[in-house]
C-alpha cells in the first residue's frame, strides 16, 4: 500500500472521540483481538484508546492545469541570508510546487544538504529543484541582470508598492527574478537598488509583514501565474 494513502479513524473512548487520519503503515504494533483475528490496533494519538477505520484509503490528487503553467514566465527565486532552515525547506518546497527554478541560496541561508531541518519542510523538494550557493549576493543579482531578469525585491519602505496592483507589470516573455532577504533585516539596499521592482504584500492587522516563507509563497505563484488568470 503506498505510503501516500490515508485512512480516516475515530477513537472508540466516548470521552475522546478524536477523528484524526493516519498513514495504514504507521498503525501501532499492539495486537487487538476483534472477533476470532488479530490485527494492528491503531492507539489514538490523544487518549491511547483503540480506534476504529471510518473510511478506507484514499489519496488527493493534484491538479495539473498545464495550459496556465506554460503561459507563465520563467521564474527564479534568491534568498538571502535567510536565518531559519524550516524558512529555507517551506520556500523550496512551494518553489516546486510553483514551478520556480532555480533558486540562489546566499549568504547564511542553511543548505539543504548541510542542514536536516531544510528537509524537513521541503520535503524532498531540494532534489527536484536545482540550486546554486553564493556568499554574494550582488554577484547573483548583477549576473541575472546581465541575463535579462526582471528584478522583483520583495520588501517593504517608502519605495515599494502594491504587489496584487502591479500584475500588469509582469512581463511572460522576460524571466523574473523573486528576491527575498533576511527575515529580520529584509534586502540589502544595494540590491534593491538593483531592482526593476519593490514589492510589498498588503497588511490589515497590526503586524507590518507576514513570515517570509508565508510571503515568498504568495509572490510565488502570483508572479508564475497572475498575469495568465487576471
Amino acid at each position: 500500500m503506498s505510503e501516500s494513502l490515508h485512512q480516516i479513524r475515530t477513537c472508540i473512548n466516548p470521552e475522546c472521540g478524536l477523528r484524526f487520519s493516519i498513514a495504514p503503515n504507521h498503525h501501532a504494533s499492539i495486537e487487538s483481538r476483534v472477533g476470532h483475528e488479530a490485527e494492528p490496533s491503531v492507539r489514538c494519538p490523544k487518549c491511547g484508546s483503540d480506534t476504529r477505520l471510518e473510511l478506507e484509503p484514499y489519496q488527493s490528487y493534484v491538479i495539473e492545469d498545464k495550459a496556465v503553467m506554460e503561459r507563465g514566465p520563467k521564474v527564479a527565486a534568491v534568498l538571502d541570508n535567510i536565518r531559519s532552515a524550516l524558512n529555507v525547506g517551506a520556500m523550496i518546497r512551494t518553489a516546486d510546487g510553483a514551478g520556480i527554478n532555480p533558486l540562489y541560496l546566499c549568504g547564511i541561508t542553511p543548505l539543504p544538504e548541510k542542514q536536516s531541518k531544510v528537509s524537513k519542510t521541503s520535503l524532498g523538494a531540494e532534489n527536484s529543484v536545482s540550486w546554486e550557493h553564493y556568499w554574494n549576493i550582488l554577484e547573483v543579482v548583477q549576473q541575472l541582470k546581465r541575463n535579462g531578469y526582471q528584478l522583483w525585491a520583495l520588501e517593504g519602505g517608502k519605495t515599494a508598492v502594491n504587489l496584487f496592483r502591479n500584475i500588469h507589470a509582469i512581463d511572460c516573455d522576460q524571466p523574473i527574478a523573486l528576491i527575498v532577504g533576511n527575515e529580520v533585516n529584509g534586502i540589502d539596499p544595494a540590491v534593491v537598488n538593483l531592482c526593476d521592482y519593490c514589492v510589498f504584500i498588503p497588511m490589515t492587522g497590526v503586524k507590518e509583514s507576514l513570515n517570509v516563507a508565508t510571503a515568498f509563497g504568495i509572490a510565488a505563484y502570483l508572479l508564475r501565474f497572475g498575469k495568465s488568470i487576471a
